[in-house]
């Protein structure tokens, strides 16, 4: 599975944005999808999971309430919606595949190549 992210940008606080994570070949909707993101200077983190065929989600505490995860298996897509935006959300965003379930550990098979989303106050 190939993976390549779009729709990070330069956003101020309050804004909001929507990445896009389109996925190579047939078989997208066996993947389990998540979103990461690492800021300048710390480790990568988990933002959002959702499941196979999307009726489960799970979210970092930090996200809940602001960011929403869906997918359109049809489009081989996972989107992540971001409201309310925060400097604190400044990051490069990652998506990531495993197969079968979701996890909100760094434990994907397959990787994206990250966007930039930076949050101005």
């Amino acid at each position: 599975v190939q993976l390549q992210a779009s729709g990070g940008g330069l956003v101020q606080a309050g804004g909001s944005l929507r990445l896009s994570c389109a996925a190579s070949g047939r078989t997208f909707s066996t993947y389990g999808m998540g979103w990461f993101r690492q800021a300048p200077g710390k480790e990568r983190e988990f933002v959002a999971a959702i499941s196979r065929g999307g009726g489960g989600t799970s979210y970092a505490d930090s996200v809940k309430g602001r960011f929403t995860i869906s997918r359109d298996n049809a489009k081989n897509t996972v989107y992540l919606q971001m409201n309310s935006l925060k400097p604190e959300d400044t990051a490069v965003y990652y998506c990531a595949a495993r197969p079968l379930s979701i996890a909100t550990t760094q434990t994907y098979n397959y990787w994206g190549q990250g966007t930039q989303v930076t949050v101005s106050s």
